[in-house]
């Protein structure tokens, strides 16, 4: 060893750093996908905000009816879909596995579950719009069903990945836990 006022170890000539400097495969790992969740939950709030807006101009009738229509039943308990995020976020600082895996619980629970509920409860007006042309409820011209659907499209995706990438980032997190624990 060298000391700071001693002599260099013989051996070395000061080029011996660089496997100190690698971060081991499952750390780098963790932090690409902490920073594609967190661009998942962004894009999250948006739609959730985009949906909230739309659901409080609609009760609060700050527009006509008739420019915002009411809100289908699965707006209701999609609303709660925002915890997910918020569990996801907390998860983070300290790999914390029980949020993660409470988050991506919740995803399906509070996200999933209402788009699903929400294709089957506007197939019939779906189908009406696509066999008749005639839709009854609009969202700033535009008719209400094809503006849910593609919102149902977008947040689908979404979700999607959000829980594709929370999984790997939990293989990712046992993989760092199972290595601590065979030292």
């Amino acid at each position: 060893m060298a000391s700071r006022a001693g002599p260099r170890v013989t051996g070395t000539d000061g080029s011996d750093f660089q496997h100190r400097e690698r971060v081991a495969s499952h750390y780098q790992m963790s932090v690409a996908l902490k920073s594609e969740i967190k661009k998942l939950i962004y894009a999250h709030v948006l739609l959730w905000l985009l949906l909230t807006a739309q659901m409080l101009v609609s009760h609060l009738k700050i527009v006509s009816h008739d420019v915002v229509a009411m809100p289908y039943q699965w707006e209701y308990p999609y609303l709660l879909s925002i915890i997910p995020s918020f569990f996801g976020f907390i998860s983070f600082p300290r790999n914390n596995i029980s949020y993660l895996v409470i988050s991506m619980i919740s995803t399906g629970l509070f996200s999933i579950a209402p788009i699903i509920y929400g294709c089957m409860e506007m197939f019939p007006m779906a189908q009406q719009l696509y066999r008749h042309g005639k839709a009854y409820r609009f969202i700033f011209g535009f008719s209400a069903v094809s503006v849910l659907y593609l919102f149902i499209v977008v947040a689908v995706q979404v979700h999607g990945w959000q829980i594709y990438y929370s999984k790997k980032l939990l293989d990712s997190w046992f993989t760092s836990t199972q290595e601590k624990k065979k030292k």
